[in-house]
């Protein structure tokens, strides 16, 4: 499926020149198609072809889409170098908005995510709040929005292998809703989860046995612990 949607792009990818806005402000197709335009104020403007090549052990990806005003609009789409959809995306202004898909390298379903681009004209917004503990009663809540894209609507999480649902969360207006328990759940997306986001590891009680040694040498001045790990 993901080769049937490249190849569309593969002779504009074969035969598409290094772009220098120096020296030209277009590229021109095998067709005579017009892609990768730059107006008379440097901006991009229609449908481009984005190449990003790996760095630093980060793998390259292409992406294809349209510019209006220099500022990504409409629906994008990612793949990687050997041609596999990793994303679909949506632009306004620049910005994510509305939904939003990710695939791992081998085409499964990752994740669903949902943003609203903020208007830098209108960064406050009123939203309505559902108490979940109460289905029947919601309140009124003024936010202004910090940035200019903010998590709005549902974020669903895949098992890539599987394709079972993982986890959801909701959003309005970057605030999350809290669970009918009052509990949270993260937001931080699952591929980008590192060691400094896992909570310590409880400390394992102490055998009984232990726990009489210390207090019979408990105040007693150079006593010695053997832990079971050699030397000393």
């Amino acid at each position: 499926m993901h080769t049937i949607l490249r190849c569309a792009w593969a002779g504009v990818l074969s035969l598409a020149m290094a772009f220098d806005s120096h020296a030209q402000d277009y590229v021109l197709t095998e067709q005579g198609d017009t892609i990768n335009r730059v107006d008379s104020k440097g901006l991009r403007q229609g449908p481009w072809i984005l190449h990003v090549d790996p760095l630093r052990g980060q793998p390259g990806y292409e992406e294809e889409g349209m510019f209006r005003d220099g500022k990504k609009e409409g629906p994008w789409r990612r793949f990687t170098l050997q041609g596999d959809l990793l994303a679909f995306e949506n632009y306004k202004r620049g910005f994510r908005d509305g939904k939003q898909t990710y695939f791992t390298k081998m085409g499964e379903l990752l994740r669903e995510e949902s943003w609203k681009a903020v208007d830098p004209a209108h960064p406050y917004d009123t939203i309505e709040v559902p108490d979940l503990d109460n289905p029947m009663v919601s309140y009124t809540k003024v936010v202004k929005l910090e940035s200019d894209e903010v998590r709005h609507g549902t974020w669903t999480y895949y098992n890539p292998l599987t394709g079972a649902v993982m986890q959801r969360e909701t959003f309005v207006s970057g605030q999350k809703l809290r669970m009918p328990d009052g509990q949270t759940v993260r937001s931080q997306p699952m591929d980008t989860i590192t060691q400094a986001d896992v909570p310590p590891a409880k400390a394992k009680a102490k055998p009984k046995a232990v726990e009489d040694w210390e207090k019979k040498n408990a105040g007693k001045k150079r006593v010695t612990l053997r832990d079971g790990r050699t030397g000393g």
